[in-house]
């Protein structure tokens, strides 16, 4: 197990994590509830989130089945408000929900298309941000762990809308992590390179195909080893961290490896 079990970092606490019924928000939820965390399970879908959250109950986590779609401001706020109204309290958010609707040039891409993305991707964690600091102020501290990519930190050909959105992303937890630090609230962001999520199916093979061939661990990431980082970053083994982005991307670019 990637947590450390009943008595772990996040004995105790309570953590909403966006995007949670599969992919790297899944293995997130999961390791968080391994670590003692009363876990808020969240995606656009009901059913997913109380699938979800039956399959961890019957392991034996405390788990909190809230639908919300990140892209609704009323959303982020009911989500909020139903976790303190369950658990009295919230000391982590895991913003990972976002979307990558098209592969197309800047030039190619509508006006709809730019403002969804945006609105998924970057307002939707301004707004989250916005909830959640009152609780974590009033409890003395807290975390954010932002989930970006490697797509932030290079020229893509047919990722812009998704590319900008996670760039802004960054400085935006660098911003809050000044703002909040006073507040013993910590920002910190994971950008993961090529790992084997729903969102890499819409990638052309090859591509990933060449890029695992430029990166020296020459595999592809696994949901695990994200939320590995996202634990540490949630729990006190992370707390002089904030502001900071950690790549996990098998060292691809070291290599002029591509993104994902």
């Amino acid at each position: 197990m990637i947590g450390q079990g009943r008595g772990g970092a996040l004995q105790g606490k309570v953590a909403i994590v966006t995007g949670s019924t599969r992919g790297i928000g899944r293995a997130t939820a999961e390791a968080f509830a391994q670590a003692g965390a009363r876990v808020v399970i969240s995606s656009r879908k009901s059913e997913a989130c109380e699938d979800t959250c039956a399959e961890m109950r019957a392991q034996g986590h405390e788990v909190l089945s809230v639908p919300a779609h990140v892209g609704r401001a009323e959303e982020i706020t009911r989500l909020v408000e139903s976790t303190i109204a369950a658990f009295g309290r919230l000391d982590v958010v895991v913003c990972n929900a976002a979307v990558n609707p098209v592969f197309a040039e800047l030039q190619d891409v509508t006006e709809d298309t730019w403002a969804k993305v945006m609105e998924t991707n970057l307002t939707s964690v301004w707004r989250m941000s916005k909830a959640a600091f009152p609780h974590m102020a009033a409890r003395g501290g807290g975390a954010m762990v932002l989930l970006s990519s490697t797509a932030s930190l290079v020229g893509t050909v047919t990722e812009g809308p998704y590319a900008v959105s996670k760039a802004a992303e960054n400085h935006l937890a660098r911003q809050l992590a000044v703002q909040w630090g006073p507040k013993n609230i910590r920002v910190n962001i994971i950008a993961p390179g090529v790992t084997r999520t729903d969102m890499i199916r819409n990638h052309d093979p090859k591509m990933i195909a060449r890029a695992l061939e430029r990166t020296p661990l020459r595999r592809m990431g696994e949901p695990a080893d994200i939320a590995a980082i996202a634990l540490f970053f949630a729990s006190d083994a992370s707390r002089h961290l904030t502001g900071q982005l950690l790549v996990a991307d098998g060292g691809g670019l070291l290599m002029g490896g591509a993104s994902a």
